[in-house]
């Protein structure tokens, strides 16, 4: 239980404050803290970071065979990423998304079945939504409140159904494409996408971690890119000046 509470010059309401967290194990929860939260909207498309200096390197569709060695290049540059995972990919990587969440990276929703939620009723576009969160739960014990809609397929009622479900909805400002270009003569095409991207005032990455060249060629280049130019790569959720124990529930 948490009780939010405004700075009093009472010396009695404060003495009431103090016995009232002791007596009832309430903890305090600064206020400015839940107003920087309320900053960061739900139900609602972003697609820049508010927090200067900062990129959004984020990756669809996984856990996948490559994630491993795009978490050791992560490592290696000190980098945290935001990963928008889908429920069916869990049943053959547990493990992987267990090592990417406990490495600091933040887990995103990116629906059970990378379902077009545009084009479903809304009972289909929740039961998405709520059969990743039990898996997410049975894998981690956490359920995120950011999410990425399939192909940034949406419309108001996808909208207000994230709104109801507590999400932030994460598109992108810098989009690599790195699908399309999935062959060691081609993935060049994605970065330079990334560098017009970013000198078109960018700052939310959007690849994925089940492409090869994406996590052997592409991400590398973008981290060097990113370095050279004195920015710093963190999560969506940092990026936006989200606090961390904000972006589970």
């Amino acid at each position: 239980m948490s009780l939010i509470f405004r700075t009093t010059k009472s010396p009695f309401l404060l003495f009431f404050f103090i016995l009232t967290t002791i007596l009832f194990n309430i903890s305090p929860v600064c206020l400015a803290s839940n107003e920087a939260a309320r900053d960061v909207l739900y139900g609602a498309v972003i697609t820049h970071c508010a927090v200067p200096g900062t990129v959004a390197l984020t990756f669809d569709d996984g856990p996948g065979i490559y994630t491993p060695q795009l978490l050791d290049l992560l490592s290696e540059y000190g980098a945290r990423s935001t990963f928008f995972v889908n429920g069916y990919q869990l049943s053959n990587h547990r493990d992987i998304l267990v090592r990417t969440l406990n490495e600091g990276h933040q887990i995103g929703s990116h629906t059970y079945d990378h379902a077009r939620l545009s084009a479903l009723p809304y009972g289909e576009v929740v039961e998405q939504m709520r059969r990743l969160e039990a898996a997410l739960y049975d894998t981690l014990g956490v359920v995120p409140t950011y999410m990425r809609p399939p192909y940034l397929a949406i419309n108001g009622e996808v909208l207000a159904a994230m709104g109801e479900l507590g999400y932030h909805v994460i598109s992108t400002s810098v989009d690599t494409k790195d699908y399309a270009h999935d062959h060691p003569d081609l993935i060049p095409r994605s970065f330079t996408r990334f560098l017009e991207g970013l000198n078109a005032g960018g700052s939310v990455v959007l690849a994925h971690d089940t492409h090869e060249q994406t996590v052997a060629t592409l991400t590398r280049a973008m981290l060097d890119e990113i370095v050279a130019r004195g920015l710093v790569p963190v999560p969506v959720g940092e990026c936006l000046g989200d606090p961390e124990y904000n972006w589970y529930r």
